[in-house]
């Protein structure tokens, strides 16, 4: 099976940059959006073959995630049943017989550190979640992590050290979830591979300099280990400041 995770930074403008093209190319059985930012009905995607779920944000044009699978599920679920964080569309888990799959956006720390705090809250309630879900079966779970967990995967890991997505909090928060068996799907197959990132900003040509961040992510429970086939993260796919990551396994 193949699996794409990628943040659009909204679905909207990214469809007008070639969203289909790499959609239909790719060919994937779960292709898993964050920062869709929009409401019902403001898009309509014509997927044969694809089921649909959409979770939105209640704050318009923010936030919000998709997921579109050739596979029925089980059921679904949208938030993770925490009142504090189930207004912002930032995750979906659907079920099947043998694993979950989860699709999420990670909220971020902001400028100054602001939402440091609330998202300290959020990696342990989000961690008790899947850890729940782990009880009954395997999970995997994809997303903009909004987190360089060491400093092979962002380009300036020494002028960064304290700012969002680099500070030491949420970097240990990040080890705690591969402490609980969890594994980084990526630095599985290239455990040394530099200069590899899936973010840049649009200020100072960065992506033009390659000066990006490794902050989306394929994770899966520990028990998947053996079913794990490939890892990619497509960088020459355009349309969002993110690229599209990918996991292949056999699942």
């Amino acid at each position: 099976m193949k699996f794409i995770s990628w943040n659009v930074n909204g679905i909207r403008a990214c469809r007008e940059k070639g969203f289909m093209d790499f959609f239909n190319e790719i060919d994937a059985d779960f292709f898993c959006l964050q920062e869709t930012k929009l409401q019902e009905g403001q898009i309509e995607l014509d997927l044969p073959g694809y089921e649909q779920y959409w979770n939105y944000a209640e704050k318009k044009g923010y936030s919000g995630t998709a997921i579109f699978t050739k596979h029925k599920p089980i059921s679904v679920k949208y938030g993770i049943g925490v009142e504090e964080h189930d207004h912002e569309g930032r995750v979906i888990t659907l079920e099947y017989d043998n694993f979950y799959m989860i699709t999420v956006y990670v909220p971020n720390s902001q400028d100054g550190l602001a939402r440091l705090d609330y998202r300290m809250r959020w990696e342990d309630d989000f961690l008790a979640y899947i850890k729940k879900l782990e009880e009954s079966k395997p999970v995997v779970y994809c997303g903009d992590l909004n987190v360089a967990h060491k400093e092979i995967d962002l380009k300036n890991p020494k002028t960064n050290r304290k700012n969002a997505g680099f500070t030491d909090e949420e970097r240990g928060k990040f080890s705690v979830v591969l402490e609980n068996g969890f594994i980084d799907t990526f630095r599985y197959f290239y455990p040394d591979m530099e200069n590899i990132y899936s973010w840049w900003s649009y200020r100072f040509s960065a992506r033009a300099k390659n000066a990006g961040w490794r902050i989306d992510y394929f994770l899966v429970s520990g028990a998947l280990k053996d079913k794990l086939k490939g890892a990619k993260i497509h960088t020459d796919i355009l349309g969002s400041d993110h690229c599209p990551v990918e996991l292949q396994m056999d699942v």
